[in-house]
């Protein structure tokens, strides 16, 4: 008595028997109309015991729909039935019914054609989790799988509204069939090491070698507002010069304020000029303000409320009856200019940063009261965001510099444990006794950023020659190969395999293209590999045929040496790095706690955050900053000198430059639980971020050389007081033989949207005196300190 579903590790046997017990517990003990309700009910359910031992078909739960209703109505309350967004489900299955009338209506706007999916699920996602749900009731093996999960479903209008999926699988039993293979620990760990095998997961939990009996919850949350912000600050993070970022942003305010044909445009504010100014904010975004003059005074285009609202007090202004608004004010021209271009309703919102006005954001609907002042307030969410967007663009008017790219992701650390574990019992104290509780968002407030890296020098200059180097090895036996070849056997098409061959050859003393390497290893495989194999030679012909293909295997062979080298070069240096900075972490946290995060790319890059919020239990100074701060200085130095002693046993002897950036403003840094990590919290912070992004590529201000140079920390500030504290640390250093006495003070070039930085450059010693010093703690320099 199964439902089945094909090519799944399990069968269904759908089943309310946990709630059917649960009613004739109460029909036998409780008196009063309880008893009897109770009594009624199972009175009804033994006249389909399909209910209780498991529903074979669809049709059967069509049939028992009333009865289903019934059965769950503690689960689905009637008066929740408009609010909540619920239904019985199988998790991660297709399997759905006895939804909450919200639920029903949200389907039946998206039209019958209107297919329910997973977002970003496939099959083989599908079939694994499965699996790790069998994993957990069999076996105990607890594995988090607990990837966020959502539906996108369009409203009757088209707007696409997205609602993540809460599981809650309390009445689902799981059993192993005979069919069931048993695993052992070596199995389950075998598992865990291959996620993307699909074939090993189905021979160890083969199709329908389980069974689930009894039935989940699935209850769906509109997160609309929320994924359309995390979306808008993407974009406005990336590059919105780019063609589609009109699009993509009018599609987040759409989505935002459920109007399918929304519009958006800006309008610039001069404020020495006092004048409007029609300025390309991003491609095509018009300004329906100045829909066709380049700039206006503002008492010209604004006058009365408007003006007073935006200009004077840097609120809303927004307009719900265009055609009421004209006959209520005859004298402002501002209604029918709106008239004119079709927009019944409009909201006109100030970009205000440090209570300057920077521009208007207009978003315009074609209808009445679809926009209007209550409304409005929707963008005080995004308003941070666009604010300091505006003020990048008008930074790169000035400056004549692109936009700016900025992304930021951090892991948990346990530095920050404890706010969890406190809301986890929050939550856990609050579940227990019968009450809803919401998690609280995670937020650490007032928090110092620390920004270092020690990057590998010349990295892809490196790569591309060891590739060259290989691929020349290659082609050179190959061109020797056909050359003996065609004397051999005249009948084979060489000639023109032997033209080309010679051709990428030569080219690949010049220069090498991202897509060289795979277009030459395509062209041999599907080329000259079926001719060598096809191929009749002699003895000594076949026998370098064979030496070659020995030879062209990645981990073994001669055409792969130099990139193996190069892979172990970057690997031996990252390993390295990695292991002095984390060895040393530990050793600081222990003064003070903070949060740490390290990430391996060509070279190693750390954010560091630390304030009395991580650490409440604790003191926290000025000094604790003050220690850290020559920590990083110390240890990034250390790195270096450790990297110098290792590169005469590398196979490429690279060498690395190092960066610290000083950020003396405190920010905010929250947890996202729908993508669970960090990010930084706030509009202004946004600029840490920029820097981040993009100084380690800069330059010395009128100069063609990088702020970064092997032998020597750069250290990025932009204030006096920066530089005079980092000067205290280079001394306490040079004092200690770690740095030389040789400090440069250079200004930055301006970058893309940040400008105003200056750097100090201080060379390292590299002495034995240093090696020695291995292992030891910083104690003694932390006691220089004032």
């Amino acid at each position: 008595m199964f439902l089945q579903f094909t090519d799944k590790p399990f069968r269904l046997q759908l089943s309310f028997h946990k709630i059917i017990e649960g009613l004739e517990e109460t029909a036998k003990t409780d008196t009063g109309q309880n008893s009897q309700n109770a009594k009624a009910l199972v009175a009804r359910v033994n006249q389909h015991p399909e209910l209780r031992n498991g529903i074979t078909s669809e049709d059967q739960i069509i049939e028992n729909a009333d009865l289903i209703a019934d059965l769950l109505a503690d689960l689905f309350p009637k008066v929740l039935a408009l609010n909540e967004i619920k239904a019985v489900s199988i998790p991660y299955q297709g399997l759905i019914f006895n939804h909450s009338e919200r639920f029903k209506n949200i389907l039946k706007d998206a039209g019958p054609d209107f297919e329910i999916n997973i977002r970003d699920f496939d099959d083989m996602q599908l079939y694994v989790l499965s699996c790790c749900m069998i994993l957990a009731r069999i076996y105990g093996t607890m594995l988090d799988f607990s990837k966020p999960m959502f539906y996108d479903i369009p409203t009757k209008n088209g707007v696409i509204k997205h609602y993540r999926i809460l599981y809650n699988a309390d009445f689902i039993e799981v059993f192993a069939t005979d069919e069931a293979p048993k695993l052992t620990p070596d199995d389950i760990d075998e598992l865990m090491d291959n996620y993307s095998d699909i074939e090993l997961w189905k021979k160890k939990f083969p199709i329908g070698s389980y069974v689930i009996k009894g039935f989940g919850l699935m209850t769906l949350v509109d997160v609309t507002v929320e994924n359309a912000l995390s979306t808008l600050k993407s974009n406005l993070l990336s590059d919105y010069t780019s063609p589609q970022i009109k699009e993509s942003l009018i599609a987040i305010f759409r989505s935002m304020y459920g109007i399918p044909d929304l519009r958006m445009g800006f309008t610039l504010f001069n404020q020495n000029q006092d004048k409007f100014m029609s300025v390309k904010f991003g491609p095509d975004m018009q300004s329906f303000l100045l829909p066709a003059l380049e700039a206006c005074d503002t008492n010209e285009i604004l006058c009365g409320e408007s003006y007073q609202l935006i200009v004077k007090q840097h609120t809303y202004f927004a307009v719900s009856n265009v055609d009421t608004y004209i006959k209520q004010n005859p004298d402002s021209s501002l209604g029918e200019h709106f008239k004119n271009q079709d927009i019944q309703s409009f909201i006109l919102a100030p970009v205000i940063k440090d209570d300057v006005l920077l521009g208007i954001l207009e978003l315009v609907s074609p209808r009445p009261r679809e926009l209007n002042s209550v409304t409005a307030n929707k963008l005080e969410i995004v308003m941070p965001f666009l604010v300091d967007t505006v003020d990048r663009k008008m930074h790169e008017l000035e400056n004549r510099v692109r936009s700016v790219i900025q992304s930021y992701y951090t892991t948990l650390h346990r530095s920050v444990y404890w706010k969890f574990k406190r809301e986890a019992q929050n939550y856990i104290q609050n579940v227990d006794a019968g009450l809803t509780y919401a998690l609280k968002e995670i937020k650490f407030k007032e928090v110092y950023p620390l920004y270092g890296q020690v990057d590998i020098s010349e990295s892809s200059i490196t790569r591309n020659l060891s590739v060259s180097n290989d691929l020349r090895n290659q082609l050179n036996h190959l061109i020797s190969i056909l050359k003996e070849l065609s004397k051999a056997e005249n009948e084979l098409p060489v000639k023109e395999l032997l033209f080309d061959l010679k051709t990428f050859a030569t080219e690949m003393t010049t220069s090498i293209r991202a897509n060289t390497e795979q277009f030459i290893q395509h062209y041999v495989e599907d080329n000259v590999h079926p001719i060598l194999t096809a191929a009749n030679p002699g003895k000594t012909l076949q026998a370098k045929i064979d030496h070659y293909f020995e030879h062209i295997n990645e981990l073994t062979g001669e055409f792969h040496t130099n990139r193996r080298n190069y892979d172990k070069t970057l690997s031996l240096i990252n390993q390295k790095l990695a292991g002095i900075l984390d060895r040393r972490q530990a050793e600081i946290q222990e003064l003070f706690p903070h949060y740490y995060e390290r990430f391996k790319t060509d070279g190693v890059e750390h954010n560091m955050y630390i304030g009395a919020t991580i650490a409440p239990d604790k003191e926290f100074t000025m000094a604790d900053l003050h220690r850290l701060r020559l920590w990083q200085l110390r240890v990034i130095a250390e790195m270096e000198v450790e990297q110098f002693d290792l590169k005469s046993v590398l196979p490429y002897q690279l060498g690395v430059t190092s960066l610290i950036l000083v950020f003396s403003t405190p920010i905010a840094i929250r947890f996202r639980m729908d993508e669970k990590h960090f990010d930084v919290d706030g509009a202004y912070n946004i600029r840490y971020e920029v820097i981040k992004k993009r100084i380690d590529k800069a330059h010395i201000n009128g100069s063609d050389e990088r702020i970064t140079k092997q032998g020597k920390i750069t250290i990025i500030y932009s204030k006096a007081e920066e530089e005079q504290e980092y000067l205290g640390y280079t001394t306490i250093l040079q004092k200690a033989g770690v740095l030389a006495d040789d400090v440069e003070h250079f200004e930055v070039e301006e970058l893309q949207g940040v400008a105003g930085l200056k750097a100090l450059r201080v060379g390292l010693i590299h002495s034995p005196e240093l090696l020695l010093q291995r292992g030891r703690p910083y104690d003694d320099l932390y006691k220089q300190l004032n």
